[in-house]
């Protein structure tokens, strides 16, 4: 329940209607124990919530640092302007590099060197766009440009319409398209509502 109807005991309504007809009011100190109890409980309940939440973040946390000369993956972020299905690419690079650590800046942050093609990308970072990189002398590592925004997203656009089906659930068809999807280095296909891409992507269904 909300913490005013723990409080209070009924839930937020106009004051006008707080008393029931032969309801016993709570007068004096009575009314003071009666509220300060509740309060006590809600806040129990409310930190007993926080120590699970926190007990899930801490779990998933790792000290991550880096020195001067160390090598890192830069972490980089797709936007295709439509949810498939809320599940993302499962090709699409994650991270780039690795890049040289120039620098410590504060507790948190570090400054990369980076490559010219990403002059317009600001070179400080915080740990947790970081992977660390064991370097290894006989990995050679072929570097793919892509074109990166400033909040380091990529777009990739649309190509074709290769292939189109329908599903029959119990009440209704869900119409979806197959999408080939390409950026500059690589080609993806995936499985599209076909609703959601009439609306964002017409000129697709003229062709």
């Amino acid at each position: 329940m909300a913490p005013f109807e723990a409080l209070y005991g009924r839930r937020c309504r106009s004051p006008i209607r707080w008393l029931k007809v032969g309801e016993r009011k709570l007068l004096g100190p009575e009314l003071v124990q009666d509220a300060t109890k509740k309060i006590r409980m809600i806040r129990q309940r409310m930190l007993s919530a926080q120590s699970r939440q926190k007990s899930y973040t801490v779990n998933k946390l790792r000290n991550l640092e880096f020195q001067v000369g160390d090598h890192a993956f830069l972490k980089v972020s797709l936007t295709k302007g439509v949810m498939r299905f809320g599940n993302k690419g499962k090709l699409s690079p994650r991270y780039i590099g690795p890049f040289e650590t120039l620098e410590r800046v504060g507790v948190v942050a570090y400054r990369l060197a980076l490559l010219l093609d990403l002059l317009n990308i600001h070179t400080m970072f915080h740990v947790s766009m970081l992977r660390k990189y064991n370097s290894d002398p006989s990995h050679v590592i072929r570097y793919e440009t892509i074109q990166l925004k400033y909040d380091l997203t990529y777009e990739e656009k649309t190509v074709a319409i290769l292939d189109r089906q329908v599903k029959k659930l119990c009440s209704k068809d869900v119409a979806s398209v197959k999408v080939l999807w390409r950026n500059d280095t690589s080609e993806e296909v995936t499985w599209e509502a076909e609703e959601e891409m009439r609306t964002k992507y017409p000129h697709l269904f003229n062709m």
